[in-house]
């Protein structure tokens, strides 16, 4: 799967496991920037603790990352 901006994915390890989240931003070697569902700040994570869906999204448009994590 492809990571970049605007992916769709499935938080498995740590405090948001099990929740969607959204790919903010490329953070360099292994590490993307991500919000959840369930809590709305940007922050970083490692790509092994994501499992990547097949929907893309623009991230700019608050609306539809507002959508897609609900």
């Amino acid at each position: 799967m492809i990571v970049e901006e605007g992916r769709l994915c499935i938080k498995k390890f740590g405090r948001d496991a099990g929740n969607k989240a959204v790919i903010t931003a490329i953070d360099g070697k292994g590490f993307v920037k991500i919000m959840t569902s369930s809590r709305r700040k940007e922050r970083r994570c490692n790509l092994n603790h994501l499992e990547f869906l097949d929907e893309v999204i623009d991230v700019k448009d608050k609306e539809k990352v507002a959508k897609a994590l609900a």
